[in-house]
């Protein structure tokens, strides 16, 4: 039997005290979530709910702000699959410069910015929502809606086909409406996202509207990985697939990085990490491995970006394809050649997130997407006030949903506050129930156990 000491058999006593009626409430009409009994371990980590709700409000405003500066260029440069010329693609010189339209605008620039230039969302103003976002969104309101850690299958279609519109403009594309198609038709995931029913399943999909999960089971990617299985199966398989649990495992691993490192050191040891998850037989870990390679060699983001192109687009190397098979614009939207974009701007952001959202911005091809995801996970690692420090403002805290989506509560119109509020609750029972640790109200923080060695 384990004796306990001084302190855990004070806690014990409190809780058992306190474990009947204790409870979390995250919004005025109280939501509940019943604390139960644990004895912490030397071994748990210890995360503060406090500093995680500012961590999920930079998530979301880091976010916000990367995906609307990223739409600037979207689709603006993706190669012409030849030998590369002068204009082929953007540079850090192109900054602050005029936008170039992109290949659906008809010889029109973005709308949002004459320039390439971030754009902000005033305090008199509101971020709308985009497919970098809202299906994460989606997601976030079921799990807290359905007061569970772990979404079925009939809860996913439901969600989809209540919350997206069904007639154009709807913002789906690719897999994402392909798998939507399918619900409609009856079927649940994660056949939306198999090959044999979804031949999308390698475009955009579950990379841009799962991240989120691994910020549901801090420091645990394992579980992380389990509660977004079947989200991620919903739009995506294969590379696709492998690709979208990278970037859960980094959000996960954001809780558990020494702060004794520096930034740059950090978004190191998170990937690194996380590339374990990529099959060593796989394109998406060839492009891990390559444009890591490249960084260690000392070549310009550009350098990278542009042998990028080369290898598995021009050349079709380390398994990559899809050039092949003659899909619309080369496929200038697939999960991996936006993976092999993105890297180039984690790994030579070096954590800065005002740089590695410019280099994403500038990277080509589908650039919200990129810079969205690290937009996000960058937010969440320096939190509300480490974004407005990086940009010297403030900004607005609104969020419509209605923008892209409908049927949710008050027109649409959220805030990242109450949604950081709902984050914390739904960790709560994730932390409780998938991960088995526990809550101590009273310190106000979560206990988190260690992965068992298998």
């Amino acid at each position: 039997m384990k004796v306990l000491n001084i302190f855990q058999f004070f806690l014990v006593c409190i809780q058992i005290v306190i474990a009947p009626i204790g409870f979390y409430s995250c919004k005025k009409n109280t939501k509940q979530t019943v604390i139960q009994l644990y004895i912490p371990k030397t071994t748990d980590v210890v995360i503060s709910r406090d500093a995680y709700k500012d961590k999920l409000y930079g998530f979301w405003l880091g976010q916000c702000i990367a995906n609307w500066t990223g739409l600037v260029t979207e689709m603006d440069k993706i190669g012409n699959i030849g030998e590369i010329k002068t204009g082929d693609f953007y540079s850090r010189a192109d900054w602050g410069r005029p936008d170039q339209p992109s290949i659906w605008a008809q010889g029109v620039p973005s709308n949002l910015s004459a320039t390439i230039d971030f754009v902000f969302m005033d305090h008199d103003s509101i971020w709308g929502a985009d497919d970098d976002t809202d299906i994460e969104y989606i997601y976030h309101y079921l799990l807290s809606t359905h007061k569970t850690g772990l979404l079925s299958a009939d809860e996913i279609r439901n969600g989809w086909i209540k919350h997206i519109r069904k007639q154009e403009e709807n913002f789906l594309w690719v897999s994402n409406q392909r798998a939507f198609d399918l619900m409609n038709e009856g079927m649940r995931p994660p056949a939306t996202g198999e090959p044999k029913n979804n031949k999308e399943y390698e475009m955009i999909d579950a990379q841009l509207t799962t991240e989120i999960f691994g910020l549901y089971a801090p420091s645990r990617p394992d579980i992380a990985t389990k509660i977004a299985y079947l989200p991620v199966r919903t739009t995506a398989s294969e590379n696709a697939a492998y690709i979208s649990e990278f970037y859960i495992n980094m959000h996960a691993l954001a809780s558990s990085v020494s702060e004794e490192l520096s930034m740059k050191e950090q978004i190191f040891w998170m990937a690194n990490q996380s590339r374990k998850v990529l099959p060593n037989n796989s394109y998406s870990a060839d492009m891990y491995d390559y444009v890591l390679k490249k960084y260690n060699e000392g070549l310009t983001w550009e350098q990278t970006r542009d042998s990028v192109y080369v290898r598995y687009q021009v050349n079709q190397q380390g398994g990559y394809n899809l050039t092949s098979k003659n899909i619309y614009c080369n496929a200038c939207f697939a999960a991996g050649i936006n993976f092999a974009a993105s890297l180039v701007s984690l790994f030579y952001g070096e954590g800065d997130i005002k740089e590695t959202i410019k280099i994403a911005v500038l990277a080509g091809w589908d650039s919200d997407n990129p810079a969205s995801t690290w937009g996000g996970l960058l937010g969440f690692m320096i939190g509300k006030s480490g974004v407005e420090q990086a940009f010297g403002r403030k900004f607005s805290d609104r969020y419509n949903i209605h923008r892209t989506r409908q049927n949710f509560p008050n027109n649409g119109i959220d805030n990242f506050d109450n949604m950081s509020k709902i984050g914390i609750q739904i960790i709560d029972r994730i932390v409780q129930q998938q991960i088995k640790g526990g809550i101590d109200l009273s310190r106000n923080v979560w206990y988190i156990p260690v992965r068992e060695k298998e």
